[in-house]
């Protein structure tokens, strides 16, 4: 219950509730003022005096017994007296207005059957209240008019809320302006404390994690707020073990990188030894085989530590201005006596650029073409073909390593191929340049790619 009572819901239920107990109270408390003030109204006519029907029965029976001019005089002198509010008059029969309580402008002194008609039509059912009757039983003495305001004779607490019904009105208005400002307060909180929440989602510490943020209320916000505190935390912890672990095998490539160099070396130099001595022809192939899979593991630990290195961003960048034409052809030039040991057919294409220097660390270009030439040599020897050359188009330059192997399909399955590959890609990413593999079963053609627009 205690949750609940500390819950949106039932706050905003309890601005609902106060609401409308407002609302009631005010009412309540506009009856009584309304009705206090009718009671100090004073009416000029008792309840009986109001009744419209009593009133022209009245009139009525009072026109029948009326005979002479002076009757007349005094019926309506006591008509003034009980009704002080109210006008009267006579028009005799020949239309001559003869008698009336009071001046009136809008009564024409001789009466045509047309006006008399449109009198009678005008003040029908309408305000000021009009009773028309006959003077005389026969009705051949003309007819007396009795009029009064319809507005005295309302009661008290009508008259009252005439006069303050307008501030009911406001009053109301005024009560739902509050509510709906209240209720705006409301959201608007909601609101800014879920904006803050996105805010911190999006704010990132030293170690590219969000921050935790301060909880305040123990709402649904506010356990919302607990919900992504503790999600900071065991994300925090979770890298805390992702480095651990990144330590740990860091440290543990780097200690079986050396525990194999070490018997590696010792394997060579025997290899080498062996190599010195006079032995048959079959010896001399295997010492061969022998020292190229001693040179392969080699290139494979080195690899591995390079690619722990890149991982770990410890392998350190220089980046400097290269020529990258004159670069490629002199690393091509080291690798001339291994590809034509091994039978290859070696073309080399490289002409200017549109901008032939680059920014770019020289080791690590220097290991990117190296692996790529490796990869030719240990995984596309099938082919016998290996082509460095350079291209340009309207929106970059690039360095081309091509090969006539069985494609990457085939050779992916090679040992040492992905690792290396994976250097690239990493190394190439490393100094802002771009590279793309197009491989097929009639060879693979990698590009080395800088972008014309990113030229410094």
């Amino acid at each position: 219950m205690k949750k609940f009572f500390r819950s949106l819901l039932a706050k905003y239920m309890l601005i609902i509730v106060l609401a409308l107990s407002i609302v009631q109270i005010a009412y309540l408390l506009i009856a009584i003022l309304i009705t206090g003030v009718a009671d100090n109204i004073e009416s000029s006519y008792t309840s009986d005096e109001m009744d419209y029907e009593q009133i022209e029965e009245d009139w009525h029976k009072d026109a029948n017994r009326l005979k002479t001019e002076a009757d007349i005089s005094r019926i309506f002198d006591k008509w003034k007296d009980q009704y002080p509010d109210a006008s009267m008059f006579w028009v005799d029969q020949s239309g001559t207005l003869r008698v009336a309580t009071e001046e009136r402008n809008d009564l024409p002194t001789e009466w045509t059957s047309s006006f008399t008609a449109k009198f009678i039509k005008d003040r029908y059912g309408e305000n000021p209240f009009t009773v028309i009757a006959f003077v005389g039983e026969e009705d051949t003495d003309g007819f007396i008019v009795f009029e009064i305001k319809r507005d005295v004779f309302q009661k008290p607490i009508q008259i009252a809320f005439n006069q303050y019904g307008s501030w009911l009105l406001i009053g109301t208005l005024f009560l739902v302006i509050f509510f709906i400002f209240i209720s705006f307060l409301f959201f608007r909180g909601i609101r800014k404390r879920l904006l803050q929440l996105q805010e911190a989602m999006e704010i990132r510490d030293v170690d590219e994690l969000p921050i935790q943020i301060d909880v305040k209320k123990q709402d649904e916000i506010g356990q919302l707020e607990q919900t992504f505190n503790q999600m900071v935390h065991e994300l925090r912890k979770s890298r805390e073990r992702e480095q651990e672990e990144e330590q740990l095998r860091r440290e543990l490539i780097a200690n079986l990188s050396h525990d194999l160099r070490t018997p590696l070396t010792k394997i060579n130099a025997q290899t080498y030894k062996i190599a010195k001595q006079d032995v048959s022809d079959d010896a001399k192939q295997a010492i061969h085989a022998l020292e190229a899979s001693v040179e392969d593991i080699d290139k494979l630990i080195e690899n591995l530590m390079s690619y722990t290195l890149l991982m770990a961003s410890k392998y350190k960048l220089d980046i400097q201005e290269v020529d990258i034409v004159r670069f490629a052809r002199e690393r091509i030039a080291t690798w001339y006596p291994v590809f034509e040991k091994e039978g290859f057919e070696i073309n080399v294409e490289l002409e200017p650029l549109h901008d032939s220097v680059w920014h770019v660390d020289p080791i690590w270009l220097g290991r990117v073409i190296d692996n790529l030439l490796q990869n030719v040599l240990r995984h596309a020897n099938n082919g016998r073909y290996v082509e460095l050359k350079t291209a340009s188009t309207n929106s970059y330059d690039a360095i081309v390593v091509r090969d006539r192997g069985s494609g990457m399909k085939d050779s992916s399955n090679q040992k040492g191929a992905g690792i290396g590959l994976s250097i690239v890609d990493m190394m190439v990413k490393g100094m802002q340049l771009e590279w793309e593999i197009h491989s097929s079963n009639d060879g693979t053609t990698i590009q080395i790619k800088k972008n014309i627009q990113d030229k410094k």
